[in-house]
This record gives structure tokens, C-alpha cells and sequence, in this order.
């Protein structure tokens, strides 16, 4: 059966090397579990990041400041 993830090395400084392996156990996880973790929550925050960027564009665009603006423009 071929494998269905795949390997990726990386170095960190000794002490997070400490915090991930002490993290992992108290998590009652793999440290791979806990980096794909974290990964997925980085990528998630930035993906986040992006829509609050263009949502407060678009609201700049329609003059629109506060929430009482949301909810009249849209209510």
C-alpha cells in the first residue's frame, strides 16, 4: 500500500525543538500531529488575514464604519 503522507525534515534551535516534543506529549499527540496543527492554523489565520483585508476594503468603498453602518446598508 503506498504511503499516504509524505516526509518533510526541518531544523529548529534545541530549545523549540523542547517546547514541540513537551507540547506534543501534553497534547497527547504525535509531534507531527501537533505541527500539522499549527500549520493548519497558520495557514487559516492568514487566509483569515486576506478576507478582513478585502471586507474592509469593500467597506472603505461603500463609506461604511461601524456595524450600525453594516446592518443599515444590508438590513
Amino acid at each position: 500500500m503506498p504511503r499516504t503522507t509524505t516526509i518533510i525534515n526541518f531544523s529548529a534551535p534545541p530549545k523549540l525543538a523542547k517546547q514541540i516534543k513537551a507540547e506534543a506529549k501534553r497534547e497527547n499527540k504525535t509531534q507531527s500531529e501537533l505541527l500539522r496543527d499549527a500549520f493548519s492554523s497558520y495557514l487559516f489565520k492568514k487566509q483569515l488575514r486576506k478576507f478582513q483585508a478585502r471586507g474592509a476594503a469593500i467597506a472603505e468603498k461603500l463609506g461604511l464604519e461601524t456595524y450600525d453602518d453594516i446592518e443599515k446598508f444590508f438590513g
